[in-house]
């Protein structure tokens, strides 16, 4: 994810303030805050499948066995389901963001010295 699509999630999306996103918070916070904005959107994909699953059962001319379906899993697995980076980020991702962030920062301030 980019510097700029990450500011739009998380100032436009998420709703932090555009200038805690730049000046005040730490990099680890943005990434945490990425990661649990991402599993609040999981969670609810997950639960769209198993509405899904359920709907499909309750059907009386669809056999979900016979066409290999068990669980809601079997439906669809997701990308992440695959792995998740779990705890604290690591130096290699935080050395991304930082990159990142910075550039963006740069960006901000410099169309911000132009506009005065």
């Amino acid at each position: 994810m980019s510097a700029h699509e990450q500011y739009q999630l998380l100032v436009g999306e998420v709703g932090i303030n555009r200038r805690e996103y730049l000046y005040e918070l730490e990099y680890w916070e943005v990434v945490l805050i990425t990661r649990g904005y991402g599993r609040r959107c999981r969670n609810l994909w997950s639960a769209a499948r198993w509405h899904a699953y359920q709907v499909m059962s309750a059907m009386p001319y669809t056999d979900l066995k016979k066409a290999g379906i068990c669980r809601p899993t079997d439906l669809i697995k997701f990308p992440w389901e695959k792995g998740e980076k779990a705890g604290l980020p690591g130096e290699d991702e935080m050395e991304e963001y930082r990159r990142d962030m910075d550039a963006f920062k740069h960006l901000k301030e410099k169309k911000k010295g132009g506009q005065e």
